[in-house]
């Protein structure tokens, strides 16, 4: 089997890459939908590719892998990995699960991630009510995360909230620093202190904090939050798009309280995980599969994580709905330092047409079964997915 060639177009909101084959398999993998601008990067690599044999994963990905980095730019060379892996799935007749060493559980556990209640505001009453219609929603979420602090408008919504220009960038990821007034701290723990209150010990809470915080004020709220035993505390130093790991600085925030220290959805590759890991520098990593070079390298840092004691909750909320089954197939392989991974939804909702093999409902009980279809288990609905395609790639599909 060769490759023939490799496609790339936006649809709805996200790149999606094509494999093509010269035996009729196609492999399809998908980019985050915050990066549309990504398809002439990926298709950058398409001389790399041609004439490959796309079963031959690893030997393909020694071809791009160096040309990738830290979010945005492991992308790209991420979405060409889980398309090579659903080509080599389906031409061996075998969900991709197998080909990665088989299922260690049946089931995956998953997190809100995509699914967000829209909020009306920002006082702890506001959270308290955002979150008490996430813990009621069907999907029955045994994790729920939200956004405080520096990820989300409370750093401009909240009055006095920081030592810093509260102001607000049209750029996704814009890293917006500063220490934290009294009353901002106090405001942040009387927001998770509500959201506790609901969910009580029935429902986990995750926190998405930043990036952003000082040391000082991460260790301050993190010895504040102890008492109410939040999940974790995710990329309160570095995170998101910021292109550096800083663990020596998150090990100085870990090593001061009991609370879970998170991070690593923006790193690429397995050798930036080095630093976190073996210098026990936080509790839990999470990795992207759609910025950390694809889900055989989420499987590698998750083996290494847990043979240092880290646990894993990987990230993927932007990834969609090809995104949502690599998940699921990687993630049914992982080892007992799993905890779950961010659900990631189809935008706009017409995707769910276009896309064939999902369950319905997808998420029952805060999981997903695992499927046993060849691939990724997932595929387009050819003729319905077309009628999406933009007026300059009407030959994705031919």
């Amino acid at each position: 089997m060769k490759i023939t060639d490799l496609k790339c177009t936006v649809i709805g909101d996200n790149p999606v890459v094509r494999i093509v084959t010269d035996e009729g398999i196609s492999g399809y993998g998908e980019v985050e939908s915050y990066k549309p601008y990504l398809v002439p990067h990926v298709l950058h690599f398409k001389p790399a590719l041609l004439g490959q044999d796309p079963t031959n994963v690893e030997r393909v990905m020694l071809r791009i892998r160096q040309r990738g980095g830290f979010k945005p730019w492991g992308s790209a060379v991420s979405a060409i990995e889980m398309a090579l892996w659903d080509v080599a799935g389906k031409a061996a007749g075998l969900p991709v699960y197998k080909l990665l060493g088989g299922k260690v559980r049946d089931r995956v556990r998953v997190y809100n991630g995509a699914v967000r209640e829209p909020m009306t505001g920002y006082t702890p009453a506001d959270f308290a009510e955002n979150t008490a219609r996430m813990k009621a929603r069907p999907e029955g979420f045994t994790i729920v995360k939200q956004a405080i602090a520096f990820h989300g408008p409370m750093r401009t919504q909240v009055p006095n909230f920081f030592y810093g220009e509260p102001e607000q960038v049209p750029l996704a990821g814009t890293l917006i620093r500063g220490l934290l007034t009294e009353r901002g701290l106090n405001h942040v723990v009387a927001c998770v202190a509500a959201m506790k209150e609901v969910l009580g010990d029935e429902v986990g809470l995750a926190l998405d904090c930043g990036p952003g915080w000082a040391v000082p004020d991460a260790i301050r709220l993190a010895r504040a939050l102890e008492p109410l035993h939040p999940l974790w505390l995710e990329d309160l130093i570095t995170g998101d798009y910021v292109p550096y790991v800083s663990a020596d600085v998150y090990r100085e925030v870990t090593r001061a309280s009991t609370v879970p220290i998170h991070t690593g959805e923006q790193i690429y590759l397995r050798h930036n995980f080095k630093g976190l890991i073996e210098g026990h520098a936080v509790h839990i990593v999470g990795p992207d599969p759609c910025d950390v070079g694809g889900i055989a390298e989420l499987k590698w840092v998750a083996e290494y994580a847990d043979l240092h004691g880290i646990l894993i909750a990987p990230h993927g909320t932007g990834n969609g709905l090809l995104g949502l089954a690599a998940l699921v197939q990687v993630c049914a392989t992982l080892p007992s330092n799993f905890i779950a991974f961010e659900y990631p939804i189809g935008k706009p909702a017409w995707w769910y047409d276009i896309v064939r093999g999902l369950p319905d409902p997808i998420v029952q009980d805060g999981h997903i079964e695992v499927w046993d279809r060849p691939g990724m288990g997932v595929d387009f609905d050819v003729e319905a997915a077309a009628a999406y395609l933009p007026e300059a790639d009407r030959d994705f599909f031919a």
